[in-house]
């Protein structure tokens, strides 16, 4: 089973990601770090180098050689999906869940996460509310093409929404093969 995990940053991609891959024995990647490992560099070293350009290259490459891995949980780029290409692949790749939250509490997190801070450069000019909220407003129709499955992330901790992901994984197996185990 592949599991593809998408949505704004600071939803728990990464933290709920790792956490399903532990549960299910699979390997986790996480799409930002597997870029900074190849190249050395931070996602804001990258971008003040090259530009956003540049990273959404490696990206992008990243994407389609995850794709041809086998069973695993990607934790992808919160950008990655507005790619036309890397749309088409997530949803070929896996079951792809959308973790969400509202305005307030993602910028409430990206605010309490001095690290992701330090290594990801803002995407515009606007400051951190305006920037979020024009750049849901994009995303959330994207996020909801590619999605198999949402869930809502705001006021709960990573294992309330690990167990939201499993519970939605055993019904889409269930669905698929009636005669599979149920996921724990």
């Amino acid at each position: 089973m592949k599991i593809v995990v998408i949505g704004y940053r600071c939803t728990g991609k990464t933290a709920v990601g790792k956490q399903i891959a532990e549960r299910l024995g699979l390997p986790f990647y996480d799409t930002d770090e597997l870029i900074e490992g190849q190249t050395g560099k931070t996602v804001r070293e990258i971008v003040d180098e090259g530009g956003w350009d540049a990273f959404r290259a490696a990206e992008k490459a990243i994407v389609k050689q995850l794709s041809t891995l086998g069973e695993g949980v990607i934790a992808a780029g919160g950008g990655a999906p507005m790619d036309a290409e890397n749309r088409e692949v997530l949803r070929r790749t896996g079951f792809c869940i959308w973790l969400t939250a509202d305005e307030r509490t993602i910028v409430e997190r990206m605010q309490n996460d001095q690290v992701s801070a330090a290594q990801r450069p803002p995407l515009s000019d606007d400051g951190l509310e305006r920037e979020t909220a024009k750049l849901l407003e994009a995303r959330e129709p994207v996020y909801q093409e590619v999605a198999d499955c949402i869930i809502d992330t705001a006021n709960k901790g990573i294992d309330a929404v690990a167990d939201e992901v499993c519970a939605a994984l055993d019904r889409h197996d269930r669905a698929s093969n009636p005669k599979r185990s149920p996921v724990i």
